[in-house]
């Protein structure tokens, strides 16, 4: 350990009440989609307190809908901001880095299944409890308090950082590839996702699905006469799990050799009716499809789209009137990450030394913006993060101590990776 490691080890453990606060004050403000200005504006002023510059700007939809990776989505990104700050290296004579990490959040009603108040950061037994708690506020923390250490040492790297809270993790990743259209580059990414202090090797595409089905409603005094929606939302469903089945009982990679069902099919969304004494005539349901890494995901969608309307046949009405399916938001291809990724050294050597063991590798059946670097930019990149539960569930949390390490492992992977003078 050399006296400047010794300092920025020093400094997390001085500033961990103030990083405390700081996660506490990203969870006190939701970020759900559209409502992620507020949150940004909160850590672009503690960035200014630290000496950064951080610019906040607003997606430009035209450029990126014409870039690799898009998703496409059918809303605004006006008043919606991303926020990038670069600490410019003197000497600039070092490797560079991208330190990223999303802020948005997916909701957490029913706020009534919560033992803990979602929107409160309340800690108990050293764990912060509420959404984004673990996914991903604790990321953000972590890295830029890594970064203030650095800072406040003293030390001088010899390669820039590039520091990104971006929008849209949770449903497009289009916050994050629109850092790269705008040009933000670097050797090597970092994205401190709560993968519980893994190193990510790989993780699966992801697509979403809206299906709507036809009923033929009426009122309920004729209701045997009529064709419920719900009903034949319900025949979709049971198509949609055998197909789920089918997928995860073909051979599968390697990487997902020992995974019992690294694909999942689900059904995140229902809505059909409007009144209770009427029969519904239409019902729309949302898939979430996962894909393996390198599955061509239009040809997935139109054999998604063949299979289920196949698997209908069974049933006269929704043959004779098939569902509408469309795709929209997430069409993330997955990825792997090779075995001899740069970034990984630096990450094993700093756990190591934190924590006392080797480091652990880790194949998700989620996708994280990992792939916009790896695939589209050949930008080494992976994720390392908190330990946290509860992840889109109530009564999510993450562990404060796995915070403070994650913290201390960064700090000391960002002075290996750049190079200090």
């Amino acid at each position: 350990m050399t006296d400047k490691e010794t300092r920025v080890l020093e400094r997390v453990e001085a500033n961990w009440s103030r990083e405390l606060d700081f996660l506490a004050g990203m969870v006190k403000r939701p970020s759900l989609l559209g409502q992620e200005a507020l949150v940004q504006n909160y850590i672009a002023q503690e960035l200014r307190g630290m000496g950064f510059e951080p610019e906040l700007w607003d997606i430009d939809h035209a450029q990126i809908a014409k870039a690799p990776g898009y998703s496409p989505v059918e809303w605004s990104y006006q008043n919606r901001p991303n926020l990038t700050a670069v600490w410019q290296s003197p000497s600039n004579e070092g490797r560079s880095l991208i330190l990223n990490s999303h802020i948005d959040v997916v909701p957490a009603t029913p706020e009534h299944f919560w033992h803990f108040d979602p929107w409160g950061a309340q800690i108990h037994e050293g764990r912060m409890y509420g959404r984004g708690a673990a996914d991903m506020k604790s990321g953000a923390a972590a890295m830029i308090y890594a970064l203030h250490a650095i800072k406040e040492a003293g030390i001088r790297l010899q390669g820039n950082v590039t520091v990104e809270t971006v929008i849209e993790e949770e449903c497009t990743g289009n916050g994050a590839l629109a850092t790269l259209t705008r040009g933000l580059k670097a050797d090597a990414c970092i994205i401190p996702e709560p993968f519980n202090q893994t190193l990510l090797i790989g993780q699966v595409g992801v697509m979403w699905a809206r299906i709507t089905v036809r009923g033929a409603g009426a009122h309920v005094l004729g209701a045997e006469k009529a064709v419920n929606a719900i009903d034949k939302a319900y025949e979709l469903i049971k198509v949609i799990k055998k197909l789920e089945q089918t997928a995860n009982e073909a051979p599968k990679p390697a990487a997902y050799q020992h995974h019992p069902h690294p694909l999942n099919y689900n059904v995140g969304k229902l809505h059909s009716g409007d009144w209770t004494s009427s029969v519904p005539s239409e019902a729309s349901v949302e898939v979430r499809i996962g894909a393996y890494p390198g599955a061509d995901l239009r040809a997935s969608q139109e054999m998604f789209k063949t299979e289920l309307l196949e698997g209908l046949k069974h049933d006269d009405w929704l043959n004779q009137h098939p569902p509408q399916i469309s795709f929209y938001a997430f069409m993330a291809e997955g990825c792997y990450i090779k075995e001899d990724n740069p970034i990984f050294a630096p990450l094993a050597k700093a756990h190591q030394h934190i924590m006392g063991t080797e480091i652990n590798r880790h194949v998700s059946t989620a996708t994280t913006d990992v792939r916009f670097f790896e695939l589209y930019h050949q930008i080494p990149a992976t994720c390392y993060g908190a330990i946290g539960g509860n992840l889109h569930a109530p009564d999510e949390w993450v562990d404060l101590e796995s915070v403070k390490n994650t913290t201390k492992v960064l700090a000391l992977a960002i002075m290996d990776w750049c190079g200090v003078s």
